[in-house]
């Protein structure tokens, strides 16, 4: 079962929603590539804030995704999509359904 979560909130620089909106559509090979992301989500929160929500029945597939691809790519374009640092809290999950 799922115990570990990552809930990631990024803002796009303005003019860039729709590029940030598909570099996340465009990331979810990367996340069907790493066996220990059990469930991985990219959403849209409002005009310009997006989020990435994934799950993990390890701390360490938590790690290795926060060490893998879909990271390093965001990182590599965050100063051309974000108008901030993204926020990357740590999940613990309670119950799931």
């Amino acid at each position: 079962m799922e115990k570990f979560a990552l809930l990631a909130r990024v803002e796009a620089k303005p003019g860039k929603e729709q590029q940030l909106l598909d570099f996340l559509k465009s990331a979810l090979p990367l996340a069907e590539a790493e066996p220990d992301t059990i469930r991985w989500y990219a959403l849209q929160i409002g005009p310009s804030t997006f989020g990435i929500f994934d799950t993990f029945e390890t701390e360490d597939g938590r790690k290795a995704h926060l060490a893998g691809e879909i990271a390093k790519a965001l990182m590599a374009n965050a100063a051309d999509l974000l108008a901030k640092d993204p926020v990357i809290e740590q999940v613990t999950l309670l119950a799931i359904k």
